[in-house]
């Protein structure tokens, strides 16, 4: 028998791996070419020039104890490198005592809630988000507290303030958004932080302000604006899925504010969580690599391009979207369907049905309810451009019997 919280888990486990595995199914039914898999954000845009370079070079090398343990925190040549970079996209003057190397942005977010969380406190998080973040939330015993955005998907730093308690021990954020695209600016993060530095002046207890940056990257025409800064108490977990295009490697970091209250114990904390949960380390060879990579990035421009054919293929079909500022994914409203009625609970409700109606059209997507936003769907453009412009057909087939 297992455990009740894992039983219970199952029942909602992810929307995005369903669709996923069920894609899987369906190209090997119809053929590859012939199904349109915008469900996973998996990245195919190669990995710089460079990481190959690096990886057979160390591969040729094989140092003796290369495979070894090193400390829990990260080899520590690379976690300086690292914290370069921390100190120049963060605007913030960090060393190698503010960055543990984490196994992926999955694994940094677990060891951070781990951290600061004891069981029964909250960790504010605004919808849409990742849907993995209640699973992680669960890990640390702590509840994960979901508010309202504003209508343009940008933070409401009003549902923020009133979901502000004595158990709040984090605000958890990421920008560029999965599912959204949203990148939030500089103004509205200078926001956040003065309504935490105001609450925790009045309570005693000062929220960490925590970033998922995974996509920080992958922006387009605006720029992601450095949170370590902005506020004291931050802390950003970063992730080289994306930014290299690396997801299987599982190798990012965590980086601390440098001027963040008892660094000393927080850090530690960390490196403690890093073992307990069964990581010890990060990938000694990923480690490595990226160590040497610190500068490299992977050409955005591919996704700026399918982003700009995916709109057009949208726009023909009829289906309203956001139109992301970074990441690749395109959140879409689902459109209405007359028989389903027009109350906002029947359409909110439509978001599962419309994906599958387009699945019997051989298009997957995420129902927006899994993000924690009911009514909207979301595609990953993350596929190739051949693919996303062969898609249009299937598009405007299944609107036109959609709303038939």
């Amino acid at each position: 028998m297992i455990a009740e919280s894992v039983k219970n888990s199952l029942a909602g486990s992810s929307m995005i791996r369903k669709m996923f595995e069920e894609g899987i199914n369906l190209k090997k039914q119809h053929g590859a070419d012939n199904v349109f898999d915008f469900s996973l954000g998996n990245p195919d845009v190669d990995p710089p020039k460079a990481f190959n370079d690096v990886f057979l070079k160390l591969a040729a090398e094989d140092e003796k104890g290369s495979h070894g343990y090193m400390p829990n925190a990260g080899y520590p040549w690379v976690r300086e490198a690292i914290s370069g970079k921390v100190s120049r996209e963060q605007n913030v003057d960090a060393d190698a005592s503010c960055v543990i190397m984490a196994a992926g942005a999955a694994g940094g977010l677990n060891v951070v809630f781990k951290t600061i969380c004891n069981p029964g406190d909250e960790i504010i998080v605004s919808k849409p988000f990742f849907m993995e973040y209640r699973h992680y939330a669960a890990n640390s015993q702590a509840k994960l507290i979901e508010v309202d955005v504003l209508d343009d998907f940008n933070l409401n730093l009003s549902a923020i303030s009133a979901a502000l308690s004595s158990k709040t021990a984090a605000v958890l954020v990421n920008s560029p958004n999965n599912p959204t695209g949203k990148i939030y600016s500089a103004s509205v993060l200078d926001g956040l932080s003065a309504l935490l530095t105001e609450h925790g002046n009045r309570s005693g207890r000062f929220p960490y302000l925590v970033s998922d940056e995974p996509y920080r990257e992958i922006s387009y025409d605006v720029d992601v604006p450095p949170l370590l800064s902005c506020y004291k108490d931050s802390i950003v977990v970063q992730s080289y899925s994306k930014n290299l295009s690396l997801p299987g490697e599982r190798i990012g970091y965590i980086a601390v504010n440098p001027r963040i209250s008892d660094k000393d114990d927080l850090v530690n904390g960390l490196i403690l969580c890093t073992r307990i949960f069964g990581f010890v380390n990060a990938p000694a060879l990923m480690q490595r690599i990226v160590g040497y990579l610190v500068e490299e990035k992977i050409d955005i421009s591919v996704y700026e391009k399918r982003r700009d054919t995916f709109m057009k293929t949208l726009d023909a079909a009829g289906i309203e979207y956001l139109i992301p500022d970074g990441a690749f994914y395109l959140f879409c409203k689902v459109p209405k369907k007359k028989e389903l009625g027009k109350a906002d609970g029947e359409q909110a409700a439509n978001d599962a049905v419309f994906a599958e109606h387009l699945k019997k059209h051989l298009i997957l997507g995420v129902p927006g309810t899994g993000f924690g936003k009911p009514g909207w769907i979301r595609f990953a453009y993350c596929s190739d451009e051949k693919i996303i412009k062969a898609s249009a057909g299937a598009f405007k087939a299944a609107m036109e019997s959609w709303q038939a």
